[in-house]
């Protein structure tokens, strides 16, 4: 994507060097993306953004451009959280707020982020928009949802790729999975170490609930298109327990690829009502 104003850059972090995106000026915005995607998923939603933001992307660790340092292991969205804070510190001015945008596993990092930064700097979160996160284990059937996770892990060890995708796609309503821009093919780093741990992650919601400050800027948000899957139940869930209206975006799960414009309007609208909770 070309932007007057972008640059690449790497950042070393302990066990991955992180590859990230920056363009566009304004205030800042990071978008997070799910666990086989990379910064290429967001050049789109990125290009609307970056007109009147300084939009940050990167690729998560182990996936296309950001590799591990030493062998693959399992992935836990704590130190994913902690890739992002450590990024928002290289590219940010000194305390400065940032919006943020979470989909699929990047919600649920996000999620832990602002908790994260709650903690150390509480006026850092801006606004959060979290898009269907995949936290199966809320469900009041979590642990069948788990079983099944587990059951396409074993396909994967068993049958391989093909297999185990199709099988996963009971998630999206039995549609395959989307085809998503990517710099590379993240599926088997995704299915070996990301899907099991991710979506055992449960985020809490204990603590945000007494942040209060920091409830009031979270829009918990799901796709039009993929209420009747999986995938976007687990969103449902988080909106109650947080006392939230779910928040309808364009498209399904991955509306902000397919649908960049319209989901980008109504994100600008959702990270602008969580903003204003902020300046309350």
């Amino acid at each position: 994507m070309d932007t007057l104003n972008s640059e690449t850059g790497t950042l070393a972090v302990p066990g991955a060097v992180l590859y990230y995106e920056v363009h566009g000026d304004g205030p800042l915005l990071l978008l997070m993306g799910g666990g086989n995607s990379d910064a290429a998923v967001f050049d789109r939603l990125a290009a609307h953004f970056a007109v009147d933001h300084r939009v940050l992307t990167f690729d998560p660790r182990g996936n296309s451009r950001s590799p591990l340092v030493g062998p693959p292991v399992d992935q836990r969205i704590e130190v994913h959280a902690e890739d992002a804070a450590r990024l928002l510190d290289r590219v940010a001015v000194p305390g400065e707020p940032v919006q943020v945008f979470g989909s699929c596993s990047g919600g649920l990092i996000a999620l832990q982020l602002a908790l994260e930064l709650a903690v150390r700097r509480p006026e850092r979160i801006a606004a959060l928009v979290v898009h269907e996160p995949p936290a199966f284990a809320l469900l009041p059937d979590g642990v069948e949802r788990l079983a099944f996770i587990d059951a396409v892990h074993a396909t994967y060890r068993r049958a391989g790729i093909p297999a185990a995708a199709e099988q996963f796609s009971a998630v999206f309503g039995g549609r395959p999975a989307p085809v998503l821009p990517e710099a590379n093919d993240n599926t088997d780093f995704f299915l070996a170490h990301v899907m099991r741990p991710f979506t055992r992650f449960v985020p809490d919601l204990a603590a945000l609930a007494a942040m209060t400050p920091l409830t009031g800027r979270i829009v918990v948000a799901g796709g039009e298109d993929s209420r009747t899957h999986d995938v976007h139940r687990p969103a449902v869930v988080l909106a109650e327990r947080l006392g939230k209206e779910l928040v309808l975006f364009p498209g399904g799960h991955v509306g902000y690829a397919k649908r960049p414009d319209e989901f980008g309007l109504l994100l600008r609208e959702s990270l602008m009502a969580g903003s204003a909770q902020r300046a309350r």
